[in-house]
């Protein structure tokens, strides 16, 4: 079963997230913040990385950067998730590290299609 680490500060968000998921038969790792999900990407290796954009303390677009850096992680996929919706914040995403990028809000065959797409 393909594990996928959600960072998402917004509990509503996460549990929409993690719900969609499951049901999609995933087994899901979560966090509320950037910093605790580098030391979850490094220790428990998911398979994809789920993110939000817009979070306290440490952006996702950051934490895509540091991801990508580590050699331990940099292989790893990720997707952004975010209510940023413009053409820039895509773009900008992309240049950062995402592998794919889903707005918000977003159906469950959205979500789950932006991970397939990702996952090795």
């Amino acid at each position: 079963m393909p594990t996928v680490l959600v960072v998402e500060d917004t509990f509503s968000e996460m549990e929409l997230i993690c719900n969609y998921l499951r049901e999609s038969g995933y087994s899901v790792i979560t966090t509320s913040d950037a910093k605790d999900a580098m030391t979850k990407a490094e220790q428990q290796k998911p398979d994809v990385v789920v993110t939000d954009v817009v979070m306290p303390g440490m952006s996702g677009l950051e934490l895509c950067r540091t991801l990508k850096k580590n050699p331990a992680t940099q292989k790893l996929p990720i997707v952004v998730c975010t209510s940023k919706n413009q053409d820039l914040d895509r773009m900008w995403a992309m240049k950062q590290g995402a592998d794919a990028y889903v707005t918000k809000p977003f159906t469950k065959e959205e979500l789950v299609k932006a991970v397939k797409s990702v996952a090795v």
